[in-house]
């Protein structure tokens, strides 16, 4: 386990390290430079990896990788996630496109290809033993977004997932109205954001109604920080807490490339 750990927090400090090498690429004092393409994204060490969908959540702690690439419009976003232990939990493939954004109004499209991966206990010639199984999924989404003032956004959100494998759930539906709060001073170096949503899920024949949050402190101009998470059942016929929640410690960067 030990040299799983070492390996996991390894890639961790990998990436920072990359994200220092490429800014320090990107940087440029000519003005007539043009933006071409962004590289962002967060390292994310977690108390406990949650999900909004129950079935997938790891319930322990776990490493997080969210990277944005592309240009203005499209976008390749990978979630890749990890159990301190070394064992991959899920990899979403994100495609995103922004048909709008405007002053109001934001409309985003994007789908995936996914992997959520689990222990299982096989018989192999009269042993037991344990291995991981890869999971695969297909999904789209639907996200538009009203901006209703200048650090507050609302809009529904709306996902469809499909399960590759009989044995898994074939048939996921996640809808849900989402509040977003991305600048709520406290001082001159320090803020906090929010985001608040109320969501609807059905996995098969199952379903349920949820709340759910994020809470994070921020220092301006300084790229870790500090949030938690909570996930309530309000009523559910799917399996799983009722009641979970994490804090988690968050590295973010920031890359633009430019042209002449």
């Amino acid at each position: 386990m030990r040299r799983k750990l070492n390996c996991t927090f390894k890639f961790i400090i990998f990436i920072i390290a990359l994200n220092f090498a490429m800014n320090a690429s990107a940087q440029t004092t000519d003005s007539l430079k043009q933006e071409t393409g962004i590289f962002t994204g967060a390292v994310t060490v977690t108390t406990k990896g949650l999900s909004t969908f129950p079935n997938l959540t790891l319930g322990k702690p776990a490493a997080i990788l969210d990277l944005s690439m592309g240009g203005k419009k499209l976008r390749f976003e990978p979630v890749l996630r990890f159990s301190l232990e070394g064992k991959p939990w899920s990899f979403i493939f994100w495609c995103r496109y922004e048909l709008l954004n405007n002053e109001k109004f934001q409309f985003k499209i994007g789908a995936h290809p996914a992997y959520a991966f689990k222990t299982v206990t096989v018989n192999h010639n009269g042993t037991t033993k344990d291995i991981l199984r890869a999971q695969q999924f297909l999904a789209g989404e639907l996200a538009p977004v009203f901006k209703v003032g200048k650090n507050i956004s609302l809009g529904p959100y709306y996902i469809y997932a499909h399960g590759m494998e009989k044995d898994i759930v074939q048939s996921s539906n996640f809808i849900s109205f989402r509040a977003n709060f991305s600048n709520i001073n406290l001082s001159d170096n320090y803020f906090m954001r929010l985001m608040a949503q109320a969501y609807y899920l059905k996995l098969d024949a199952n379903d349920g109604f949820y709340v759910n949050s994020t809470l994070s402190m921020n220092r301006r101009n300084f790229p870790f920080s500090v949030s938690s998470s909570m996930n309530k059942a309000i009523q559910s016929e799917i399996a799983g807490d009722n009641f979970l929640w994490n804090i988690n410690l968050s590295y973010s960067f920031n890359t633009r490339y430019t042209k002449l």
